[in-house]
């Protein structure tokens, strides 16, 4: 494990950095769209389990549809109100938790991505959108997007948690399955044991890709790893000294084999916090409050050492 700090600790410093305003990289400047490429060779070996990857939250929500439907994700109260066009724009202020588009999040270093994804009620086609309350763009968008990125950065592994689905059927998880791979082909890594897997056999077999799919659909598909292999506990709070002993407790509790696991370093709105900042929306309400981004920072420093 010192071997990883190690490796952190350059992360940290700035030895894996963007590329100089020339745009050529020197011995010690390295991308961090090329992150995993640029790791030292005795982490090669190491299991993938065992480094710390760094993930976004809702990582499509950059960008959600006011004009479209309320989502299935929501309660009939909601879709209700959103019949009043101003909520919709308030909800758009509590759906979005990104400001970075896939590529974008790849570019600077994202390798994991929490995906929820629904059909459009009505819809004739059995086209799949990525959903937070309200709807994103359509999944085969943001799959060609990732693929495109992974084209041209062959050493980067991507990890893709499909685990929420709302308004699907097993025609939609078809749709879908085919369309994952449709946009990845052979970048699928199939699912096994999850201590087999090391960059260096990711990278031997030109595997870039693991699919998590919380559904018992994953069974009929080699390439889908049931969503058991990456569990992502909740702490659900507004608080964030309870987010940290939460997060703090299961990390020390996570499995020492067998899967990979989250850690959702995440503040969750309550009804109470939503009416309280209605207008401010999610992002200054919780992000810019509580001193969250020094104690965030703060916690990943010790999850470092």
């Amino acid at each position: 494990m010192l071997a990883v700090r190690k490796a952190r600790r350059k992360l940290r410093m700035g030895t894996i950095c963007s590329p100089n305003p020339s745009g050529t990289k020197t011995s010690s400047e390295v991308c961090n769209a090329d992150w995993m490429a640029s790791l030292p060779p005795h982490l090669h070996n190491l299991p993938l389990s065992n480094l710390a990857i760094p993930g976004s939250h809702d990582s499509f929500s950059y960008w959600v549809d006011e004009k479209s439907p309320v989502g299935p994700d929501q309660t009939q109260a909601i879709k209700r109100l959103a019949r009043i066009s101003l909520v919709k724009k308030l909800m758009k202020k509590w759906s979005v938790t990104q400001n970075l588009t896939f590529r974008e999040q790849l570019e600077a270093g994202i390798r994991y991505f929490d995906l929820r994804v629904s059909s459009k009620p009505g819809d004739a086609d059995q086209e799949i959108y990525f959903i937070h309350g309200l709807f994103g763009i359509k999944v085969w968008d943001g799959l060609m997007e990732i693929d495109s990125f992974l084209t041209q950065h062959p050493q980067e592994i991507i990890f893709l948690d499909f685990n929420h689905f709302y308004a699907m059927d097993e025609t939609h998880h078809k749709c879908l399955v085919l369309r994952i791979q449709e946009a990845f082909g052979n970048k699928l890594c199939p699912a096994c044991s999850v201590e087999s897997l090391t960059l260096r056999t990711l990278w031997e077999k030109n595997c870039q890709v693991l699919i998590f799919y919380h559904c018992p659909f994953y069974k009929q598909y080699p390439f889908l790893w049931p969503g058991k292999k990456i569990p992502a506990p909740w702490a659900n709070t507004t608080s964030v000294r309870k987010l940290i002993l939460f997060l703090e407790t299961t990390l020390s509790e996570r499995a020492p084999w067998g899967s990979f696991h989250v850690s959702q370093a995440i503040l969750t709105p309550r009804v109470k916090t939503i009416a309280r900042g209605l207008v401010g929306g999610l992002k200054n309400t919780l992000v810019h409050s509580n001193g969250w981004k020094s104690r965030g920072s703060s916690l990943l420093s010790q999850e470092r050492s």
